[in-house]
């Protein structure tokens, strides 16, 4: 068997040269060695080829079969070695290799494909991989190693206090722009669970971002309005007071048990909320809205795949919101972190229905 553990990446430069020139010389003098030395060296592959790889002239050398062999297989893996290197530098400089993004559903129709296309048109050497589901989820394959970016939100009941870091909550709180510990949850929850012991929370500017002493961002507040059918009595309000849907069925799907910004804000009006149609994915709330057996509320990010058969309402007083965070590794690449600052300077698309 031979021993392949000589030919280290030092070693097939050498070869390479030697190959490339025909001459010890030449090689010598190009690589800043003296002749003994490259001689040596080739001694040493030679041995542990099996056999010589040059032909030693009397004016320089020539491969042998066995030279030739190696000298391709030397050639393609010094040129991988350099490709690789290449990649790590641009991965370093944020200009090339995979940055793989997750965001929950209704981050992907307008704020996620407005900032990427912002983004790759700024870093075209960068190749995307995109996950969608659930915030739990993607906050999982986050701390897996599976995701360099998380867009995340804390809607419908917060993300748990466990999915924020593996191994356990901490203990250093969270700091949010409005200074508030629920992170200016409508509900008083949990938010994405941070507030219970997660990443720090700072907030993202137009013009920066400051990541704190943890790992997700806050992006922005987006607030929830009400979709209702075009032939609505409250159609043509300028917004719409809760009190007044009291009586309605509202479609929604969050899951049975918990707290969700409907039900406490439908509590602080002084009512509870009458089940409707659950309905998860918005083109079947949109759908049965349309058809007049409900209403629903909608974050304004979902607010361009509003059909033109349903009208979109601001809520009169206090408005339910929810937060959209950022989520990063430890040690997030320059990528993602100039991904999380471009998300938070982009303007999703807000317009409300006419009255």
């Amino acid at each position: 068997m031979h021993d392949t553990n000589a030919f280290d990446t030092g070693a097939l430069r050498l070869f390479d040269e030697v190959a490339r020139s025909g001459s010890f010389t030449a090689a010598a003098e190009l690589l800043g060695y003296t002749q003994s030395a490259v001689s040596r060296r080739v001694a040493a592959l030679e041995r542990a080829a099996g056999g010589p790889l040059f032909e030693r002239l009397a004016r320089g050398v020539r491969l042998t079969p066995a030279g030739t062999a190696l000298h391709r297989h030397a050639v393609a893996v010094l040129d991988r070695l350099e490709r690789a290197g290449e990649e790590l530098a641009a991965i370093h400089r944020g200009r090339g290799g995979v940055l793989r993004v997750g965001s929950f559903a209704t981050a992907n129709i307008d704020l996620l494909p407005g900032t990427l296309r912002r983004f790759l048109d700024r870093r075209p050497g960068i190749e995307l991989r995109l996950t969608e589901g659930l915030s739990t989820r993607l906050m999982e394959l986050l701390h897996a190693g599976a995701l360099d970016v998380a867009v995340i939100s804390d809607y419908p009941a917060g993300l748990p206090a466990e999915a924020t870091r593996p191994g356990g909550p901490r203990t250093d709180g969270m700091h949010t722009d409005a200074g508030r510990p629920d992170g200016g949850r409508a509900d008083g929850g949990n938010g994405d669970g941070t507030n219970a012991g997660g990443g720090r929370v700072e907030a993202v500017s137009g013009n920066g971002m400051h990541v704190g002493g943890g790992n997700i961002v806050t992006l922005r507040e987006d607030r929830l309005l009400v979709a209702l059918p075009a032939g609505h009595r409250l159609a043509g309000e300028a917004d719409v007071d809760l009190r007044d849907l009291a009586g309605e069925p509202w479609i929604e799907a969050a899951p049975r048990g918990q707290p969700t910004l409907l039900v406490t804000a439908c509590a602080a009006a002084g009512f509870t909320p009458r089940g409707g149609p659950r309905v998860a994915e918005w083109s079947g709330k949109f759908g049965f809205v349309a058809a007049g057996l409900g209403v629903t509320l909608v974050p304004e990010l979902a607010a361009r795949a509003v059909p033109a058969d349903l009208v979109l309402k601001p809520l009169r007083g206090t408005t339910p919101a929810r937060k959209v965070y950022a989520a990063l590794p430890e040690s997030p690449l320059p990528a993602a972190l100039e991904l999380v600052e471009m998300l938070g300077e982009w303007e999703v698309c807000t317009t409300v229905s006419p009255t």
